[in-house]
């Protein structure tokens, strides 16, 4: 197989994980990420551990303009771009609408809406050239439920899920396959960043249960791309046995 894999946010967690899998099942890769040492380190030992090529540019999703230059550059090559997993997102604070930090709101729908939208609007042309192609949005359980202090978060998930299933509709005529992926609670950097950088408050996010880990998200995004191509995972929705809804945790009992 020589197929090549586009993913964004790749310096950590999911993107992190789905990067070494994807890597050890043939897949060239082109990284993207905020981090240039973490992307320099990556490069160096996913392609040695897998004797793959990995590409990595360094760009802020926010940014139209980084986008377009790092991007544009692709198409203009002609790259051929097989599978493209949006993973850049975040969750930044844990306040009532009433409460909330502007600059928090802006952050969540610069990332996980127009930085989503940028980095589509660059390669989907391509795609549709190619007349081939998978793209896998990372979305969140928060895009199918709402709860309390999750205002915004779920808000920009919830478009997430409108414009997978808006690009699902209008790539398919194109020979393009569009998926999407909701994780429910997985411990990565997600609560850290939430949570201000506050280590001691993430861990207790995670305490009493047995939660998804990066892997099995990363797991999930390769069953999705490795299925025969006349068919298509449209959605699909991935859960710790221990959390039935969207805020709804089952802990051990005295915790």
């Amino acid at each position: 197989m020589n197929k090549t894999a586009l993913i964004t946010g790749g310096t950590s967690g999911i993107g992190l994980a789905t990067a070494d899998l994807l890597a050890a099942n043939g897949y060239q890769l082109i990284i993207t990420g905020r981090r240039a040492d973490r992307l320099d380190t990556i490069s160096a030992d996913l392609s040695s551990k897998h004797n793959v090529s990995v590409e990595t540019l360094c760009f802020d999703v926010r940014n139209n303009n980084e986008v377009q230059e790092h991007l544009g550059g692709l198409v203009k090559a002609n790259r051929q771009i097989d599978v493209l997993v949006n993973n850049a997102g975040l969750a930044s604070g844990l306040d009532k609408i009433q409460n909330g930090d502007v600059e928090d709101w802006d952050k969540m729908i610069d990332t996980n809406v127009k930085g989503l939208l940028y980095v589509s609007r660059q390669i989907i042309p391509q795609l549709i050239k190619q007349q081939s192609g998978h793209i896998v949005n990372i979305g969140s359980i928060a895009g199918k439920e709402v709860y309390p202090n999750g205002n915004v978060y779920c808000g920009t998930k919830h478009m997430v899920d409108a414009l997978n299933k808006s690009m699902r509709r209008e790539l398919a005529e194109h020979g393009v396959k569009v998926s999407a992926v909701n994780p429910g609670a997985v411990e990565t950097e997600f609560s850290i960043v939430r949570l201000h950088g506050d280590t001691n408050k993430a861990k207790l996010v995670y305490e009493g249960f047995e939660n998804l880990v990066a892997e099995d998200i990363a797991d999930a995004v390769h069953y999705i791309v490795s299925r025969p191509d006349h068919v298509n995972i449209n959605d699909l929705i991935i859960m710790p046995k221990a959390q039935p809804a969207a805020g709804q945790v089952i802990r051990n009992k005295g915790l």
